[in-house]
């Protein structure tokens, strides 16, 4: 093993003054005044050589004790000048190197303070991953989002989470972005972007809902195309009825007659046909008042048992517990008329729509024809139909209605095949 420098110094150091000793006291053995003299300078040899060992040893400590404060990474350690001009020099650049790394530091844990502040805080969730892809840290919101604690993912990859929204993400590669529709109700827009973190790379998604920015200019857009047709079809209708309402009274002819009757029926029922379109428009807002669930179901299940019958659709109700709530009576019957009717159409003989009525939610499930994945994110699009002659505007009111009272919602079909419109009571 090599011996350390100061080591092999005090060795050649000691070495050369005994063999100088051996060697004056060899040849001077009969000189006894000469043989003192000289062991004398031997003497001051040995220690002018020891200061000079510790001359050049205190850089050597200075540099050992400053390594060992930047590896503890304390910099609050700094030094004072010793007289010594080289150590001096030393201890100065030192100094100066210390204070840059404290500053350094400092203004990186201020930095870090505030980035983590600013994430808890940002309104959009926020993902961040580890070196291997698993999520280290998420946000308030995005814990809010995916209705799970941090303990819950933290260490996991994202196709582990069990969230639709996430599994949809898992391909996303850095630098990518895609607005998402996981239910066909909501939006998001979901960023995958990186950072370096002490020289590698790390990941991190950031997921902003856009839902209620969409929905705003989607009802706005629709609203005003809906007024203007109402508005155009109402105001022509009417004339044209009031001419053939005239021109009846002068026409004696049976076929003409029937004719003109048939023309007014046909301009009745497109007028009811805007009037349905203009009731997503001014739907008002719900009058709220303690109702009885269970009764509600019933009376709408036992209004449609004749429809289900006559497809040989088994319609039931279930109750589980008494269950009363704050709705609008008329408007919450027309979401169930809409839903259990459009579980109705999906079904053929000998299948089952089933209406299930919990104080913590309401669910209306059929095992008829599941929701194609083309089909899913659009079925809450205003005028959006798979039927023949559908209009598009059941689901429409629906979603207007559940938002209104602040109810979430969800449409989906899941594993076992049976396809679930869930209500969720706040």
């Amino acid at each position: 093993m090599k011996l350390p420098l100061r080591t092999r110094y005090l060795i050649y150091i000691t070495l050369l003054h005994l063999v100088l000793v051996g060697l004056v006291g060899w040849e001077l053995r009969e000189n006894k005044l000469l043989f003192i003299a000289s062991e004398v300078l031997i003497l001051i040899s040995g220690y002018v050589a020891t200061r000079i060992y510790r001359a050049f040893q205190q850089p050597s400590e200075f540099i050992a004790s400053g390594i060992e404060a930047i590896r503890d990474k304390d910099f609050t350690v700094k030094f004072v000048p010793t007289g010594n001009q080289e150590v001096d020099e030393l201890i100065t650049v030192y100094n100066l190197m210390i204070d840059q790394l404290r500053q350094e530091r400092t203004r990186q844990v201020e930095q870090q303070f505030f980035l983590n502040k600013l994430v808890e805080a940002a309104p959009i969730a926020i993902l961040i991953f580890d070196f291997d892809g698993n999520i280290a840290s998420i946000n308030p919101r995005a814990s809010q989002l995916l209705s799970v604690l941090p303990d819950q993912v933290v260490g996991k990859p994202l196709t582990d989470i069990g969230f639709s929204l996430l599994a949809q993400m898992a391909d996303l590669e850095d630098g990518q972005s895609r607005v998402m529709k996981p239910n066909g109700i909501e939006t998001f827009k979901v960023l995958r972007s990186n950072f370096m973190d002490r020289g590698f790379r790390r990941s991190f998604l950031i997921i902003e809902e856009l839902t209620p920015e969409i929905l705003a200019s989607e009802r706005k857009s629709y609203s005003k195309v809906i007024r203007m047709m109402a508005h155009e079809v109402n105001n022509s209708i009417g004339a044209v009825n009031s001419i053939l309402d005239v021109t009846t009274s002068y026409v004696n002819e049976p076929d003409v007659k029937h004719a003109i009757t048939v023309a007014i029926e046909r301009n009745n029922r497109l007028n009811r046909f805007m009037s349905r379109f203009a009731e997503v428009v001014r739907l008002p807002q719900p009058q709220k008042r303690s109702v009885d669930v269970n009764e509600l179901v019933r009376n709408v299940v036992q209004l449609l048992q004749h429809q289900a019958s006559g497809k040989g659709v088994v319609l039931t109700a279930l109750s589980t517990a008494v269950n009363r709530q704050l709705i609008d009576t008329e408007q919450m019957e027309q979401v169930l008329i809409n839903v259990i009717k459009n579980a109705l159409d999906a079904c053929e003989a000998g299948q089952h729509v089933e209406v299930i009525d919990t104080p913590a939610y309401l669910l209306i499930r059929d095992d008829g024809q599941p929701i194609p994945d083309d089909v899913a994110p659009n079925l809450f699009n205003p005028f959006y139909s798979t039927k023949p002659e559908g209009q598009g505007i059941g689901l429409t009111l629906t979603r207007e209605i559940l938002l209104s009272h602040q109810f979430p919602f969800s449409l989906k079909t899941n594993e076992t095949g049976w396809t679930e419109f869930r209500i969720e009571f706040m």
